[in-house]
């Protein structure tokens, strides 16, 4: 079970979410889903299983938990979880609310792009942009 690469997975649209499922399953990932901040921390705190990334939106809804914050609370729990942020509208803030080493995905992205970063993380732990 330890070499099980579990990828936490924050998307509150259904339709990206079973694009993401799809993708990270084809390149041998496994995928827990959360389709809410809170959802995604919750899932956190209870430490079940043990995320090699963390994949999240930042905008899951006006009022709710965002990416940045579900990221921050992912580092505290694990200092060096690689963390992959997508946004439609929030890329400018990316340098003052996201963690150290992470890489931002701007949309439209293709698939191939969050395998991609996801993949680099988990191999080199290198930050890159998109």
């Amino acid at each position: 079970m330890n070499d099980v690469l579990v990828i936490l997975v924050v998307e509150d649209d259904l339709l990206i979410q079973n694009v993401l499922t799809d993708t990270l399953h084809d390149g041998g990932y496994e995928v827990s889903m959360a389709s809410s901040g809170k959802e995604a921390i919750k899932l956190l705190d209870a430490q079940n299983l043990k995320y090699r990334a963390l994949l999240t939106d930042i905008d899951l809804g006006r009022g709710q938990i965002d990416g940045w914050e579900v990221a921050k609370r992912a580092r505290e729990l694990e200092h060096d979880l690689p963390v992959v942020y997508m946004t439609g509208d929030s890329a400018g803030d990316w340098a003052s609310k996201g963690v150290p080493n992470s890489v931002l995905i701007t949309k439209p992205y293709a698939p191939a792009q969050i395998l991609t970063a996801v993949s680099q993380l988990l191999n080199t732990g290198s930050t890159q942009t998109g």
